[in-house]
């Protein structure tokens, strides 16, 4: 039998071992990409955070979180095919924005909108962006304080320099798809993905090679927050994505993307480009391969 001093050292020593593999719960890689509410204000008030509300504009007049800056999606959406450097300069610094700013964004949309904006600010250098976990939703829901007063930002000097490593053209693609040196990440739906939902597309299908997992999976349908880590994870696996491989996300024209490529990097992806263009440029040419996957079953 052993002593009270045996025991007491025996459980000293289970006490100074480390904890079991998979003993501890799964967390985001990159917490810091998002914003909780209660952060939000804190950060806003004391340390002057940017707030973005992505919005429609009627919805953003009707109420947002205080101190929030509209910005036009759409606006933004087509601007980044057709807006040089210069002007997005100008569009970034009139919101008060430079490169060592803290900017947050929402929106109500599962984070759609607010993903791509999120996105292209990355693009044009401004390093410290987040996103509004849950949304405008989940702001509503902690019932935290809204205001219908539309803030003025006072405009600073801004240079947009691209950052190449984000962003995917259909060359890079096309030379990807021939070394294998990239994952191709299909965000859009699966009827999408094996051409069931041709839309307004010359060619339906998937880019070869791809794998596809919806956009809208990785955040959660009732709550609008991003899946907690362990079940984001599942989904990756479970779809095929390596999220130490340099990838490429697409969907019809870049926003779907972003959410992935959100996705991607909160749990650690570091090398994920944004092909911008997606399915259409890609479904719309004569010259880009294509293959028709069949449905998953079940």
């Amino acid at each position: 039998m052993r002593t009270a001093s045996q025991i007491t050292a025996f459980l000293l020593l289970l006490l100074s071992l480390p904890p079991a593999t998979g003993s501890e719960p799964l967390t985001y890689a990159r917490p810091e990409l998002l914003a909780e509410p209660n952060a939000l204000l804190e950060h806003q008030q004391q340390d002057g955070w940017i707030v973005l509300d992505a919005r429609d504009r009627e919805d953003y007049d009707a109420a947002h979180v205080p101190g929030a800056l509209w910005v036009d999606h759409d606006h933004w959406s087509d601007g980044f095919n057709e807006l040089t450097a210069a002007d997005w300069s100008k569009i970034i610094g009139n919101l008060g924005i430079n490169e060592y700013s803290v900017v947050v964004v929402y929106d109500d949309n599962w984070s759609r909108h607010s993903a791509r904006i999120w996105w292209i600010l990355r693009y044009w250098g401004v390093e410290e962006v987040k996103l509004l976990n849950g949304g405008w939703y989940q702001w509503q829901a902690e019932a935290w304080p809204t205001s219908t007063h539309a803030s003025e930002p006072t405009p600073v000097s801004f240079t947009a320099l691209p950052r190449a490593e984000l962003f995917a053209a259909r060359d890079q693609v096309l030379q990807a798809l021939a070394g294998q040196a990239w994952q191709i990440v299909d965000a859009r739906s699966e009827e999408e993905h094996c051409g069931i939902d041709q839309g307004e597309h010359r060619h339906g299908g998937a880019i070869p090679g791809a794998v596809n997992l919806e956009w809208r999976s990785v955040v959660d349908q009732e709550t609008y927050r991003y899946l907690p880590a362990d079940q984001l994870q599942a989904l990756f696996d479970q779809a095929g994505i390596d999220l130490d491989r340099p990838s490429a996300t697409h969907c019809a024209s870049g926003g779907r993307a972003a959410v992935m490529v959100f996705a991607m990097e909160l749990m650690g992806s570091d090398d994920v480009r944004n092909y911008y263009k997606g399915w259409t440029e890609w479904g719309n040419r004569d010259d880009t391969p294509i293959v028709v996957p069949p449905l998953k079953e079940g």
